[in-house]
């Protein structure tokens, strides 16, 4: 589906889609769904009926059944209301809305991104979106550069031009970029207890249907999945509790976290990998029982980006950001640990992966 313009403010997201061949003849409500697959049916028809969708040029009211034809330009209006609200056992969790910025200079924004912040507008996340919070404050296009789970936390890198997102967007397509991420796993009877091992297990999942959302490991010699490489660095243990970094080789989607489960150490919060589907579906339906809650424990997957490696502007650059407040105060609370010895212990190993992986 062609764009042919958007328009983002705080509170109100405007876009106008063209129609192209293989969209004439089609309904408007299947149309508009085609780019808005976070809102139900039911809440697209609800919007053509109020007049936030409509075909621009055709007179009189439109109806969810109302035909678009080639050429055609759609034209949605969203505006922000509860749908990007996040709850933790029935209150509403309070979000940092102004991300920190690690670095900036004239081509590249590189930020921390608070968790539940997405990279760019995707399904029914339009406003709470790290390309939105920067095209709203410079007035120009941001550009996404590579993205990180919307729950997941800390370094994301964004372009403020063409020329400069390209060469850094070439980077992280050609494996030129090192990165390291800092998790806390709940580790089960499949954990050897190693204090480094890397994992190779295929990765793969379903294109389509509810369960596409799951990511499937598969053995290393197996025909199916793609491959998927990552080295785990083990920092600390207490009871059922495990501290580490995570280094992928590979991009591929959730593969620190399946990498992870697959090898004993499913991470805390993540409703999905230590969960399971049904529980995912309860938290996505804001229908989670108590039990489901006492199991997470936190309210989102416990997976920091802390540190990545590139070349930029004729040197090696590092970015690094700090542990995230809301998993510090969880290990002040439930671990031993100290936070300024396990924040040096991990800034030496970072600098050690860096030192033997960046050519």
């Amino acid at each position: 589906m062609a764009i042919a313009n958007k328009k983002f403010t705080s509170t109100t997201y405007e876009a106008t889609y063209e129609a192209e061949p293989s969209h004439h003849g089609m309904r408007l409500d299947q149309f508009v769904m085609l780019h808005l697959g976070g809102f139900s049916r039911e809440q697209i028809k609800q919007k053509i009926k109020d007049g936030e969708i409509q075909i621009i040029g055709r007179p009189g009211k439109h109806r969810p059944n109302s035909t678009v034809h080639h050429l055609d330009h759609v034209v949605l209006k969203i505006h922000r209301t509860v749908h990007e609200d996040e709850y933790w056992r029935g209150k509403k969790l309070d979000i940092d809305v102004d991300p920190e910025i690690v670095f900036e200079d004239d081509d590249l924004i590189v930020i921390s991104k608070p968790p539940y912040m997405t990279t760019h507008p995707t399904g029914k996340h339009l406003f709470y979106c790290a390309t939105v919070f920067f095209e709203n404050l410079h007035d120009k296009t941001i550009h996404s550069l590579h993205r990180l789970d919307r729950e997941t936390s800390g370094i994301l890198m964004l372009g403020k031009n063409p020329k400069a997102s390209a060469a850094v967007t070439d980077h992280f397509e050609n494996d030129r970029v090192r990165k390291c991420y800092f998790f806390i796993a709940i580790k089960n009877e499949n954990f050897k207890n190693l204090d480094f091992f890397i994992a190779n297990e295929r990765l793969g999942g379903e294109d389509e249907g509810p369960r596409r959302v799951i990511i499937e490991a598969f053995p290393q010699d197996s025909e199916f999945g793609k491959h998927a490489e990552t080295e785990f660095n083990i920092l600390y243990q207490q009871g059922d509790y495990v501290l580490g970094l995570a280094y992928p080789k590979t991009g591929r989607q959730h593969q620190i976290r399946v990498h992870a489960q697959v090898h004993g150490l499913p991470l805390l919060g993540d409703k999905l990998y230590l969960g399971g589907y049904p529980m995912f579906q309860r938290f996505k339906d804001l229908l989670a029982e108590e039990s489901d809650h006492d199991l997470m424990q936190i309210p989102r997957q416990a997976l920091h980006a802390i540190s990545v490696c590139l070349p930029y502007k004729g040197q090696n650059q590092i970015f690094t950001s700090h542990l995230p407040y809301d998993l510090a105060d969880w290990m002040k609370e439930n671990l031993d640990v100290n936070i300024e010895k396990l924040e040096q212990d991990i800034k030496d190993k970072i600098e050690n992966y860096f030192s033997r992986s960046v050519k």
